[in-house]
């Protein structure tokens, strides 16, 4: 299978993620660990350019094809090799950060699909979207530290627009899409994440 966890800066989706790795590595099953942007040499070279800098550095556009042409270098060299051997991929985002994202900061959302299309042609299985009050994930993000914070300088109003395209994004999907409440320790969400495993 390939799960995508998704959610605002913060949420715990990265904890997430690594927790349901460790879950699946225990019962034997052969995962795959991937971050986004990031994964493949080439993606986490375009990652730094992604998520360091200035809120302002990139125009939508440019940014939109930074995201793909990294989504790309890391699905050809490291996601589909594991799918093929019949490993388990879970990754911290995908294309639904994209979507979620770039169309929020002034970019099209049928230009982001057609591009997926086009381009990337492979979405999850199953995603969960974990579900954090804005403020609170924004505290958590900004805590964290590290010079990999320029979404989380866009502030409040913008997380909380994020988690409405979340939301928007799990009825558009609703046969893939799960909404956990992250509001809770890191254990007790990854047991909500575990009771929908299929």
């Amino acid at each position: 299978m390939f799960i995508s966890f998704e959610g605002i800066d913060g949420c715990g989706k990265s904890t997430q993620a690594r927790l349901l790795v460790r879950h699946l590595e225990a019962r034997g099953t052969p995962v795959l660990f991937n971050r986004e942007p990031g994964g493949s040499d080439g993606a986490e070279a375009v990652r730094a350019l992604l998520v360091e800098g200035d809120p302002g550095r990139w125009s939508p556009v440019s940014e939109l094809l930074l995201y793909m042409a990294a989504r790309r270098d890391n699905l050809e060299r490291r996601i589909a090799p594991a799918l093929a051997r019949g490993d388990w991929v879970v990754s911290d985002r995908w294309t639904d950060s994209t979507r979620v994202y770039q169309a929020t900061r002034g970019g099209d959302r049928a230009v982001v699909d057609a591009l997926q299309d086009l381009v990337i042609a492979r979405e999850p299985d199953l995603t969960f979207v974990i579900d954090m009050d804005p403020e609170r994930a924004l505290t958590r993000g900004l805590a964290r530290g590290g010079e990999e914070d320029r979404f989380e300088q866009l502030g409040l109003d913008f997380q909380r627009t994020i988690r409405a395209g979340y939301a928007a994004l799990a009825r558009d999907y609703p046969g893939r899409i799960r909404i956990v409440d992250g509001d809770a320790a890191p254990e007790a969400v990854a047991d909500r994440v575990r009771a929908l495993l299929p």
